[in-house]
C-alpha cells in the first residue's frame, strides 16, 4: 500500500466513523434512563448524582493528568466551562432524577426532555446565528410528534406531581441553555479537563442540595454498583464526551435534534431489558421520528 493509498485509507476510515457518531451517542444516551432505573431504587436522587458526578470528576481527573491534557489557560476559561457543568450536569441531571424519584413517569420526563430540539432551534437564532431553514423546522416538529406517539401509552401525570414537573422542566432549560453556551463559549477548550471542571462543579452544586434534602444513605448493592460504573463511564464520560465533540463540529440545531431519537431508542431496549410493550402507535412513531431528524440533517 502506498502512502497516498493509505492517506485515503485513514480518511475514508475517519469520514465513517465521524458519520457513526450520532448514532452511537444516541444509543449510548439512551441506555441513561436504564441505568438510572436500576439504580434509583437505592439512593436518593441527588446523592446518586452526587457520587457520580464526584467519581467522573476524579477518573476524568486521572486521564488528564496521565495523557497531558491541557487546562484552561485563563479563570474566565474554567468560569465558562463551570457555567456549562452546572447547566448539564447539575440542572438537567439533578432535574430529571428528582423529578423520576418524586413521581413523575419516564415517559412525561422524556417527553418534556423532547422539546430541546425545538427550544434550541427557537433560540439559535439569537444565541448563535445559525439560520434553521423551513425544511428543518418540519423536521422538528415531525420529531416531536414521533416521540408523542412513541410515548403516548406511557404518559401519566398527576396534579400532585408539580414540583417534580418543575424540576424536569427545568432540566430542559439547563440543557439547552448549557448546549448554547457550550457551542458558543467552550468550542476551544480540551474535552478531557472540561469533563473535569464541569463534573467537579456541578458535584459542588449537588452537594449542599442532596445534605439539605436528603439523607445520603445509600444500599449498596450489585445492582447499584452496576448502574453506578455504567452511568460514571458510560454516560458522563462517553456520551458526554461524544456529545461535546459533535456539538463542537456540527450546528447547535442539528446536533440537538439527535435528541429526538433517544425516546423512541429507549423505547426499544426497555422491550428489550424489561419486555415493555412497544403497540403500533409506538412503531409509527419511532418512523415519524426518524424522518423528522433525517429533514433536519440532510445536506
Amino acid at each position: 500500500m502506498t502512502i497516498a493509498t493509505k492517506a485515503q485509507s485513514d480518511a475514508s476510515g475517519g469520514s465513517l466513523w465521524f458519520a457513526a457518531m450520532p448514532f452511537v451517542f444516541v444509543v449510548l444516551w439512551s441506555t441513561g434512563f436504564i441505568g438510572a432505573k436500576f439504580g434509583l431504587p437505592y439512593a436518593g436522587p441527588l446523592t446518586f448524582l452526587t457520587l457520580r458526578l464526584t467519581i467522573v470528576a476524579v477518573v476524568m481527573l486521572a486521564v488528564a493528568l496521565a495523557s497531558g491534557a491541557a487546562w484552561p489557560k485563563t479563570w474566565l476559561g474554567v468560569a465558562h466551562i463551570a457555567v456549562v457543568g452546572i447547566l448539564l450536569q447539575g440542572a438537567y441531571l439533578g432535574g430529571v432524577f428528582y423529578g423520576i424519584a418524586h413521581g413523575i413517569s419516564a415517559g412525561l420526563a422524556a417527553l418534556i426532555a423532547g422539546l430541546q430540539p425545538v427550544l434550541t432551534a427557537a433560540l439559535v437564532g439569537v444565541a448563535l446565528g445559525e439560520r434553521v431553514v423551513p425544511r428543518q423546522w418540519l423536521g422538528l416538529i415531525l420529531g416531536l410528534a414521533g416521540v408523542v406517539l412513541v410515548l403516548w401509552s406511557k404518559l401519566v401525570f398527576d396534579p400532585n406531581q408539580l414540583v417534580g414537573l418543575a424540576t424536569v422542566t427545568a432540566g430542559l432549560f439547563g440543557i439547552t441553555i448549557g448546549t448554547l453556551y457550550q457551542k458558543r463559549f467552550c468550542g476551544g477548550f480540551d474535552l478531557r479537563t472540561a469533563t473535569v471542571i464541569q463534573n467537579a462543579t456541578a458535584a459542588l452544586v449537588m452537594l449542599p442540595l442532596a445534605l439539605a434534602g436528603e439523607d445520603l444513605h445509600i444500599v449498596w448493592s450489585a445492582s447499584f454498583v452496576f448502574a453506578l460504573a455504567y452511568l460514571c463511564l458510560v454516560l458522563s464520560v462517553a456520551s458526554t464526551i461524544l456529545f461535546l465533540y459533535l456539538l463542537r463540529h456540527g450546528a447547535a440545531s442539528r446536533i440537538a435534534s439527535y435528541f429526538y431519537l433517544v425516546p423512541p431508542v429507549t423505547a426499544l431496549m426497555a422491550y428489550l431489558f424489561f419486555d415493555e410493550m412497544l403497540g403500533p402507535v409506538a412503531l409509527v412513531g419511532i418512523a415519524v421520528t426518524a424522518v423528522g431528524v433525517a429533514l433536519v440533517n440532510r445536506g
